[in-house]
C-alpha cells in the first residue's frame, strides 16, 4: 500500500485541538461551510491573503504558504 505524503503549510492548525468546534467561528464568512482549521498569522479561519484557511487549499499556490 503506498502512502502520499501532503506538503504542510507551517501556519495552518487544527482547531478541534484547542476548543470545541461545534460553534461557528465569528470570522468565517456566513457563504462558506464551517472550517476547523486556522492560520497562526491571521489568529482565525481566514490566511493573510483573504483566503479560508483548509488542508486542501493552503499549498504553494499562496503568498503566505511556508512549507512546514
Amino acid at each position: 500500500m503506498e502512502t502520499t505524503e501532503r506538503e504542510r503549510c507551517e501556519h495552518i492548525r487544527w482547531k478541534g485541538l484547542f476548543l470545541d468546534i461545534t460553534e461557528r467561528d465569528p470570522n468565517e464568512p456566513e457563504s462558506t461551510q464551517p472550517h476547523i482549521y486556522w492560520c497562526v498569522q491571521t489568529m482565525n479561519c481566514m490566511g493573510p491573503d483573504g483566503q479560508v484557511v483548509d488542508e486542501d487549499v493552503c499549498s504553494a499556490l499562496r503568498s503566505c504558504y511556508r512549507r512546514l
